[in-house]
């Protein structure tokens, strides 16, 4: 692997001149098409994932109270302020996998009482279910997000789950509600979301296409909310990864024939599962020390994302041509090999540079889609997967993946626009993908916000855009090493620095480093 020098990127970085360093750094021409607005790009997709795995819900979200960890009513307060400071729109819980073997009577009452279990999915590993019920719609309503339940339809009855929904939400006189107010809770939650099982192709029942259409619309007739919460109903969706044993298309055409609600009403939304990684299970590659072809393999994995989401947004609008159904991609991510030490079942994984450009780039194919995407959710939020934040008992660490959440922010409800790439290409053996990538917005505000992605591991580029201005400044992540990250001794290596354009003949112009990622405001 090539690399820059440390010096020349500090440099660019401190000059905003990638062409003073690199004469031959190729010219990438943008153009995005200000009439054309798109549909607003929804606060949730840039949701969370928070299932019992490892260390993502113990340790990392829940020490207790009685911890020597700095924690707020039991929840470690550095993570709390971290993901306040990102404005998480929403946290799906309790899995996952882990979800449909879960009895919500098993996390409540007084955490002394509760039993524990085994969590069979992830490592064998006993849950104490000391975080329930309680505990995750209080975390979601400290760090100020709205609730998305996973709801229990491999092996509990619509019953149960209508039970668990009354305990949240009821505002009644009534057994469930007071047995709510009697464990601490007087006033009910607000339950926004509510998965129909998960994954029931899977780990969720192991359906058929047309067993998992008639037990959505089951479960879907039978739990509900007080109207006026607005509850949404989330059908458990496809997965792109098992093309040899599972048919997203067909899977998505069976739910949205025969999944949804009959009587002229309609499927609220419809969630799908992918993760950047080799397909049908085919060996994964290390999270850290990996190869230009990991490098370039991982970013295609990525783009295929787009590929898959087209499809299904086809087969949506051919059922439901108003889209009136929303697409929840509520798990997303990269999936490498555990790292080297850690419980193979615990999922832990470092998180580079490489994953800041799977996350910009998943970010930028939501934002093309917004008539239909509404909702993402990454895999996962603490210490699982493609993590934002890390934690070694009582040491924290913000993943790149963090700062590009953190840098993406802008984009929250801002009104997308259409933009035209230039086909430069980045190319390592087979693979052939676009050498830069955009997304562009308008804020409520009324700025233009523009996000740069250059997707090769040497070359800078010159990104000529059509948008006029007099300024445009924003942060950029970049490094000259293709699997830069943080670490518990090093926590700052990787992260946000100022970055700039300039103006030429009117319009915008940026200098890229290799694989940078930045987010400019146009003044």
């Amino acid at each position: 692997m090539r690399k820059f020098a440390s010096a020349g990127l500090l440099a660019f970085l401190l000059a905003g001149s990638a062409t003073a360093q690199n004469p031959q750094a190729p010219v990438v021409d943008v153009r995005v098409d200000l009439s054309r607005p798109g549909a607003p790009i929804a606060r949730q997709i840039y949701g969370h994932f928070a299932e019992h795995l490892g260390r993502g819900v113990y340790e990392g979200v829940w020490v207790g109270p009685d911890s020597k960890i700095p924690n707020i009513r039991g929840y470690r307060t550095d993570v709390v302020d971290a993901l306040k400071k990102l404005q998480v729109p929403v946290i799906r819980w309790p899995g996952g996998c882990f979800a449909d073997l879960y009895d919500w009577r098993d996390g409540i009452g007084p955490r002394a009482k509760r039993p524990t279990r085994i969590n069979v999915h992830w490592g064998g590993v006993t849950d104490n279910n000391a975080f329930g019920t309680h505990e995750f719609m209080d975390f979601s309503e400290l760090v100020g997000a709205e609730a998305y339940v996973s709801g229990n339809v491999g092996s509990l009855s619509p019953y149960e789950m209508s039970q668990w929904v009354e305990y949240i939400t009821s505002t009644e006189n009534a057994t469930l509600a007071n047995e709510r107010r009697s464990n601490g809770r007087e006033k009910p939650w607000t339950l926004k979301y509510l998965g129909i099982g998960n994954e029931t192709w899977g780990c969720g029942g192991n359906m058929r296409p047309e067993t998992a259409a008639a037990a959505n619309a089951r479960y879907m007739a039978f739990v509900n909310a007080p109207a006026s919460m607005g509850m949404i109903k989330v059908a458990s969706g496809a997965s792109g990864n098992l093309d040899k044993w599972h048919d997203y298309k067909a899977f998505t055409e069976e739910m949205m024939k025969n999944g949804g609600p009959t009587f002229g009403g309609h499927m609220e939304a419809l969630s799908y599962h992918y993760y950047a990684m080799p397909p049908d299970l085919a060996p994964k590659g290390p999270a850290t020390g990996f190869t230009e072809e990991g490098w370039a393999k991982q970013l295609m994995y990525t783009l295929d994302l787009e590929r898959q989401l087209k499809d299904v947004i086809g087969i949506m609008d051919r059922y439901d041509p108003q889209r009136q159904t929303a697409l929840y991609v509520d798990e997303w991510g990269a999936w490498y090999q555990p790292e080297k030490g850690s419980t193979p079942g615990f999922l832990y994984q470092q998180n580079t540079l490489r994953d800041a450009q799977v996350a910009a780039l998943s970010f930028n194919i939501f934002h093309r889609h917004t008539d239909r995407i509404k909702m993402a959710n990454i895999a996962q939020m603490i210490n699982v997967l493609q993590a934002v934040i890390l934690t070694d008992k009582e040491k924290m660490i913000l993943t790149p993946t963090y700062h590009v959440f953190d840098l993406y922010r802008p984009f929250m409800e801002a009104t997308p626009f259409p933009a035209t790439v230039s086909s430069a290409e980045y190319r390592f053996g087979d693979v052939r993908l676009p050498l830069v990538d955009v997304s562009a917005a308008r804020t409520r505000d009324g700025k233009i916000v523009l996000a740069i992605v250059n997707t090769d591991p040497h070359r800078a580029v010159t990104v000529r855009t059509s948008l006029p201005g007099t300024a445009a400044s924003g942060r950029i992540l970049a490094s000259d090493r293709m699997d830069a990250h943080n670490s518990f001794d090093a926590p700052n290596t990787l992260v946000p620095k100022p970055f700039s354009g300039k103006v030429e003949n009117g319009r915008l112009v940026f200098q890229m480093p290799a694989m940078g990622v930045a987010v400019v405001t146009v003044e």
